[in-house]
């Protein structure tokens, strides 16, 4: 009984037997609960011991509970967060945001105590270390669940935080977790459909072109007074997807307005968020990634989920192994010419006129822009029939000179 009670005491128990449990963490406010979250999150730490660096891993233990006077429901004023307490002195703290259709996990703070010897044995240190990171990633529909299953770890400060099993919601208007979900893209790439026979009502439709192109907006991600991230591109999205009305599958082209739609988004040392909200009823999520080893960075991500009126259900769909918008830490990336992203065979994104620089922003203005490959080869073209007809002109030119001597010689007299 007393070794079951050691185990049980220890934050590294789960860690001995194996496995990473789940925790449930519900934070109420009167009657009612405003978040909820059902998870299992393992940490590994490195620290410093007298002679070198030692890292520890340890699963968040099942004994967690919610920190009330650290948690918030935002009533008060504070931000909506949620911290979970373990051991003497170790928290785990999610912060969440929304924009009036979405909400996030805008901060991810963990606090650990480097005086706890049986979590940080020989550490040459004993204060408590608090780390933070904006980059988490976890977003859903507001009066949805974010659920995420698979596996997914955040850098935070010298530790890693892997989450698993992770069902949560914030802003609740219900007494438990909503029956609908946001799942993650992990979770949707980990997912295959069966094969279906199309519905007879499916027929082919031929891609449609809006008359007007897409007017061109100006969106911008800060970090405390500071920008951070930037972009100026005109956006033109191209969705099948099955109409309510007409019972049938349909193809969209629609332009995003810049005067209804609101950016918001993240900017971390190595991966950019931006975030766009058109008209409360579709979400454009664009994550950049830099690698510090090359010091370039692309698109490597698009999210969107679109609600209109007319679809038998909402558009989700997301694409994380992307390679688009390539250029160098230092320099924005611009393209005038039309290109196309590519999420799903079903779901694209058209983009005019564009400039972004998701790293290293100074002033508030682009750094020299490297130019895509299209406007590269459109400059070209004229260079290429320009050269083309000066040769002409001077391979005739050259005829004719030739042509006049050799008539001219037939009149030399004898």
């Amino acid at each position: 009984m007393k070794k079951s009670n050691l185990c049980f005491q220890l934050v590294a128990c789960s860690l001995i037997l194996g496995f990473v449990r789940a925790v449930t963490l519900e934070l109420r406010e009167g009657n009612s609960t405003c978040i909820k979250a059902d998870l299992s999150a393992s940490f590994s730490i490195t620290y410093n011991t007298t002679n070198t660096l030692t890292t520890v891993k340890v699963d968040l233990p099942d004994s967690t509970t919610v920190d009330q006077g650290s948690s918030s429901c935002g009533s008060d004023g504070r931000p909506v967060s949620l911290v979970g307490v373990f051991g003497p002195g170790h928290t785990l703290g999610l912060s969440f945001s929304n924009n009036g259709s979405m909400y996030s996990v805008n901060m991810l703070i963990i606090q650990y105590n480097l005086s706890d010897s049986a979590l940080f044995p020989l550490s040459n240190s004993s204060g408590v270390v608090t780390v933070m990171t904006e980059s988490v990633g976890m977003w859903a529909w507001l009066n949805t669940t974010y659920r995420c299953v698979s596996p997914a770890s955040i850098p935070v400060g010298g530790a890693i935080v892997t989450f698993s099993g992770v069902k949560m919601e914030a802003y609740m208007t219900q007494e438990d977790l909503s029956p609908v979900e946001s799942v993650c893209t992990a979770d949707q790439e980990g997912t295959t459909a069966a094969p279906t026979t199309p519905s007879p009502t499916t027929t082919p439709v031929p891609s449609p072109t809006p008359q007007d192109l897409p007017e061109q907006g100006t969106y911008a991600v800060t970090k405390g007074n500071d920008t951070c991230l930037m972009a100026r591109m005109g956006l033109q999205l191209n969705i099948t997807y099955t109409s309510q009305s007409k019972n049938n599958t349909v193809q969209e082209v629609v332009n995003i307005h810049p005067n209804l739609t609101t950016a918001s988004g993240t900017c971390g040392a190595s991966i950019s968020t931006l975030v766009l909200d058109h008209e409360g009823n579709t979400i454009i999520s664009f994550t950049f990634t830099l690698n510090t080893t090359s010091n370039k960075y692309h698109l490597s991500g698009l999210v969107l989920v679109a609600n209109w009126s007319d679809m038998s259900e909402p558009v989700s769909v997301s694409n994380s192994n992307l390679a688009y918008l390539t250029s160098v830490l230092g320099r924005s990336y611009s393209c005038n010419s039309e290109q196309s992203l590519i999420i799903t065979d079903a779901v694209s994104i058209n983009t005019f006129r564009l400039q972004v620089q998701p790293f290293a922003v100074i002033s508030n203005q682009f750094a020299t822009a490297v130019e895509c490959q299209i406007d590269q080869d459109q400059m070209l073209i004229p260079i290429v029939v320009g050269a083309a007809l000066s040769g002409l002109v001077l391979v005739v030119l050259i005829a004719y000179l030739i042509g006049r001597k050799r008539s001219n010689a037939g009149y030399q007299t004898i």
